[in-house]
């Protein structure tokens, strides 16, 4: 599977709306299968980061996507990405 790291420094400079699309195209890759086998538990993860970072159209999309989750993998993706926001 496909891992996109950011690195602290360079990652931390970047203004909000250019994290809230990066982190958007990360939900988007994991949702779609672009480059990497499709995770919805990934995507629920970026999306849900992005919509924090203030992306309204990654908070769409995550809505959409819980639709199809089980509540086992909503509760993962909301643990990793409280994980991630927590290191980063």
């Amino acid at each position: 599977m496909a891992r996109f790291e950011m690195s602290e420094a360079g990652f931390g400079a970047m203004g909000t709306t250019a994290q809230a699309d990066i982190l958007f195209e990360l939900g988007m890759m994991y949702a779609t299968g672009r480059d990497c086998e499709t995770d919805v538990v990934a995507a629920h993860k970026w999306f849900n980061i992005a919509a924090i970072k203030g992306s309204a159209h990654a908070a769409e999309l995550r809505s959409e996507l819980s639709a199809t989750m089980t509540k086992t993998e909503i509760a993962r993706a909301l643990r990793e990405a409280r994980e991630w926001m927590t290191m980063h």
